[in-house]
């Protein structure tokens, strides 16, 4: 029943800069700004790609401002779209779990969950694509156990676990489950990760915060935009991938503490369960 990774939930300290940072990596533009009283927060929101960035500065005590003051800025939470958000609400009832209701969004708490803030929404076909990026595909959510944690959010989304896709990676130390929501349309997931080294920078995290979200994914038909100006405004971050251009990932230094890995289109079905859609490496590269 999700169809998109919609969005992200960031807590800032001052949104007006975080939507500057925005706009200046990513070509973001400005979409609205307004609050969000469940979180004490005040929020802008911009757009890159398809996706929402919601750029969130406390207001006041609450839940964003208990973040901030334990863990700094990055993301607060997850956004995902569906097409029948009412049915989706219904899952969550039935399946015991405690939400709330502010406007157009169903908000869950990572204690009803296995960690993960929710954010839902009904899908909005009629927004304009803009900025360096295509859409936001993946949120990385840290579990205790992956295969659970694949059941659990089939059950309260309504996915479809014969589309899901396992993956492991040694070099960054862990095994899991990807949820894709609509293979091989969309690359749009939740990845399921759970930590099998311990001692590498995903297990270090866990060690500190316990299953929670750990970073993000865009897709975009051209890194080189995004490089440029993260060279240009001194940012870090580390190219990835098996060819120059493949991606890179965007150091939380350099994006309000938003771990972002960015891959160009399509490249991340060679770990998705789907290679034979994956660009061919470059002769030259």
């Amino acid at each position: 029943m999700l169809d998109r990774v919609d969005r992200i939930l960031v807590a800032v300290r001052d949104r007006a800069a975080a939507a500057d940072t925005f706009r200046a990596l990513l070509g973001a533009e400005k979409v609205r700004e307004d609050d969000v009283p469940c979180y004490a927060a005040k929020r802008v929101v911009v757009r890159a790609g398809i996706s929402e960035f919601d750029l969130m500065e406390p207001a006041g005590p609450g839940a964003l401002a208990d973040h901030l003051e334990a863990r700094g800025e990055g993301i607060f939470g997850a956004g995902f779209s569906t097409p029948d958000l009412a049915g989706v609400s219904r899952r969550l009832d039935d399946a015991g779990l405690h939400f709330s209701e502010e406007g157009s969004d169903v908000f869950v708490e990572p204690d009803q969950t296995l960690g993960m803030r929710t954010a839902l929404r009904a899908t909005d076909d009629a927004r304009e694509p803009t900025g360096h990026i295509s859409y936001l595909y993946e949120i990385t959510h840290i579990v205790d156990d992956h295969e659970r944690a694949s059941e659990f959010y089939a059950n309260i989304f309504g996915l479809d676990q014969s589309r899901f896709a396992p993956i492991h990676s040694e070099m960054y130390g862990y095994g899991g489950t990807l949820t894709l929501f609509d293979p091989p349309d969309r690359l749009d997931r939740i990845e399921l990760t759970q930590i099998t080294e311990p001692a590498r920078a995903m297990g270090r995290f866990y060690a500190r915060r316990g299953p929670s979200l750990y970073m993000c994914f865009v897709e975009t038909p051209d890194v080189t935009p995004i490089r440029e100006r993260l060279d240009a405004s001194g940012g870090r971050y580390e190219p990835t991938g098996d060819f120059p251009g493949a991606g890179l990932f965007i150091h939380p230094s350099a994006l309000h503490g938003v771990l972002m890995g960015v891959s160009l289109t399509n490249v991340a079905w060679r770990w998705s369960g789907r290679p034979e859609l994956a660009p061919k490496r470059p002769a030259t590269a």
